[in-house]
């Protein structure tokens, strides 16, 4: 496999040739750093209860580094100049990350959903938001990898999978945000039949004017599922416009925008997959989403673990460390524990997923549920360890905190993953 990651990306991530600019794959000469604080959270990760590979380990270690030294040191300033990293975002691309499960004849890296999970987790670590972009840009390139013809593959994917275009994907409308069924966009055919109008607007969409490409979900047919097709529009097609950026809580390092739809014609060959197949492409595609959004949530949860533990240990009260309290003990063991079982849901989920399973589903959400709402509750223990300095912007701890809190809404909130559990539940288990 790691022999594939490296074929896939032309040899820019081989154990005998140059990557992350100066630093070889072994990291050579930068590995003082990366490996103390690797040493640092090595007891929480227990990476080797789960078994991974030799070549997930690598992987791991790769995006772990990317994250340390080419992530971490800028995200402060992106979170606070509004900042959307894509030279950063084509660095990682460069070691494979824009296109982790496309297959290898497209440039990409022929992966699995776990191993992405690994990789997604590492670089959240650095920067949450940018992680998440990532996510949702090998999203829709999975997506025309999966579905598209060989003319979209061709046409796409290569240019995907470099970052040298980047993806953003629209379900999401004003009026529809949960009930994503009850989508109003419309793609009518246009006379005669050559190709169809798109007409409409989607919400909150992630690099919103600025992706080069647009995984749309709209409304060919009928009322319901089986009336909804997927196109891809690019950038620059007469009619598509965008919203003003969004001012959000977190996700700073990654515009949000309306995309806005008026008569935007597109040829039959941009549409994915058949007429009516598009929500059940959307549904796929989101299960590996909750999987790779339940892994930002781990990686920015173990920073403020990191973090967090650090400063008590050199935090001084009534006369020791913080960190010697049993209070202390206590809250940090909870933490370290709930990120610990959150990795081990996200994980299996993902191997759900790979294996085709029947109960991927509902491995999914029930991982996504549980990992985004319990990791965000750790940054929050991890703020109240910090004290005054955890609310300070000075400090880092916000910022995760802020970051994490819109995943229990993205991707399909919290409560639809309830609603999908329960409804998975009767599926695979009827009474």
């Amino acid at each position: 496999m790691l022999a594939a990651l490296a074929r896939a990306t032309g040899g820019r991530l081989r154990s005998s040739a140059a990557a992350l600019g100066t630093r070889t794959f072994h990291l050579t000469g930068s590995t003082a750093a990366a490996e103390a604080a690797e040493a640092q959270c090595a007891a929480t990760q227990a990476d080797a209860d789960f078994d991974l590979t030799e070549d997930q380990r690598q992987f791991k270690q790769v995006a772990a580094t990317f994250a340390r030294e080419e992530l971490a040191p800028f995200s402060a300033e992106w979170d606070a100049k509004h900042h959307f990293p894509v030279e950063t975002i084509k660095r990682a691309a460069d070691l494979g990350f824009g296109g982790l499960y496309v297959g290898e004849d497209m440039g990409g890296a022929g992966l699995t959903r776990l191993d992405a999970a690994i990789v997604f987790e590492s670089l959240s670590w650095g920067c949450v938001p940018t992680a998440a972009f990532l996510s949702i840009h090998n999203m829709v390139a999975s997506v025309v990898d999966r579905y598209g013809t060989a003319r979209q593959r061709s046409m796409y994917l290569p240019a995907l999978t470099s970052a040298e275009h980047l993806a953003s994907y629209c379900l999401t409308e004003p009026g529809s945000g949960s009930d994503a069924v009850a989508l109003k966009m419309t793609a009518k055919r246009e006379a005669g039949g050559g190709g169809y109008v798109l007409n409409g607007a989607k919400a909150f969409i992630s690099g919103g004017g600025v992706s080069d490409v647009y995984l749309v979900m709209a409304r060919t047919g009928q009322a319901g599922p089986k009336g909804i097709s997927a196109f891809l529009v690019e950038k620059g097609t007469p009619g598509l416009s965008f919203g003003k950026p969004e001012l959000k809580l977190g996700w700073n390092a990654q515009p949000t925008t309306a995309v806005v739809f008026d008569d935007v014609r597109v040829g039959d060959d941009s549409r994915v997959g058949q007429e009516g197949e598009g929500f059940k492409i959307a549904m796929q595609a989101l299960d590996g989403g909750r999987i790779n959004i339940g892994a930002c949530s781990i990686g920015g949860a173990q920073f403020c673990l990191d973090s967090a533990r650090e400063y008590t240990r050199s935090r001084q009260a009534f006369g020791s460390p913080v960190s010697h309290f049993q209070a202390t003990q206590f809250r940090i063991a909870d933490m370290a524990t709930t990120v610990q079982a959150s990795r081990l849901m996200v994980r299996h989920a993902a191997a759900a997923l790979d294996a085709r399973s029947p109960t991927a589903t509902i491995e999914c959400a029930m991982a996504k549920r549980f990992a985004t709402d319990s990791c965000y509750n750790v940054t929050n223990e991890a703020l109240q360890l910090l004290g005054g300095y955890g609310y300070l912007q000075e400090y880092p701890i916000e910022r995760y905190m802020r970051d994490l809190r819109v995943h229990s809404i993205l991707e399909g909130t919290n409560e639809v993953m309830r609603i999908i559990i329960n409804r998975e539940l009767d599926r695979l288990d009827p009474k």
